[in-house]
């Protein structure tokens, strides 16, 4: 397992750390590969509660655009196509999810926030979703199922930077915390993980999440393989 992914397993608990720090978690392939292994083995090893958070000063600066003017339209979406994948695992796992974020967040780290059940920050946070500035489709339909079509529009529209305390009224969030008092809200979410036996719980996580998963990926390589990718986020990053 590469160490940009830290693993703690305690009993019913799985713990994932984003460890980029100098790079602000930012998800490279490595990194991606590492969680979707992660996420994947949690279905098999008795998790109950998975949570992912993110070492240094920031939770996730989203998809790692170092080296993107060497790399082929094909292999940046290749790695977009897994990053989706690992997006979907989270967001359809059969276990809880809680995401613990802190710092600025952008684009795909997002995501991250958004593909788990239970979504904490801590109060100075900021996300930001500027994907379809340089037109590519990740997540829409998650994150209208959270806060709302009409919400999820205007946001991805504007591609503005929103704060936590936006974030917790629009439904993004569902608290916002000090970090300081994280470890007892993981006690918490263990306790109530395991309120249901685990094959009841997978059913409860399959029947209350509507699954887009095809239509998903569909927006998203539609909108990844129009030409002019590599131009579009050249353009987008210097502007």
């Amino acid at each position: 397992m590469s160490d940009q992914l830290l693993i703690e397993k305690t009993a019913a608990v799985t713990v994932l750390a984003l460890n980029r720090p100098e790079k602000a978690n930012a998800l490279d392939a490595v990194l991606v590969d590492a969680l979707l292994a992660a996420v994947d083995a949690a279905q098999h090893d008795g998790t109950r509660l998975l949570v992912i958070k993110g070492e240094g000063r920031n939770f996730c600066a989203g998809f790692d655009f170092g080296g993107f003017e060497d790399a082929s339209a094909g292999d940046l979406l290749l790695r977009f196509v897994r990053i989706e994948s690992l997006l979907q695992s989270l967001y359809h796992a059969p276990y809880a999810t809680l995401a613990l974020a802190h710092g600025k967040n952008f684009g795909a780290g997002v995501d991250l926030v958004l593909a788990c059940g239970s979504r904490v920050a801590a109060p100075a946070a900021q996300f930001r979703m500027p994907g379809l500035k340089f037109g590519l489709q990740l997540g829409t339909r998650r994150l209208a199922a959270r806060i709302g079509g009409d919400r999820a529009r205007m946001l991805l529209a504007s591609s503005k930077t929103f704060g936590a305390d936006e974030g917790l009224r629009s439904g993004f969030l569902h608290e916002i915390a000090a970090p300081e008092t994280w470890p007892a809200l993981v006690v918490d979410a263990a306790a109530e993980a395991q309120q249901l036996s685990p094959a009841a719980a997978a059913r409860m996580h399959a029947a209350t999440v509507i699954d887009t998963r095809a239509a998903d990926l569909a927006d998203l390589v539609r909108s990844a393989s129009e030409p002019g990718l590599k131009e579009r986020i050249r353009e987008y990053r210097e502007g």
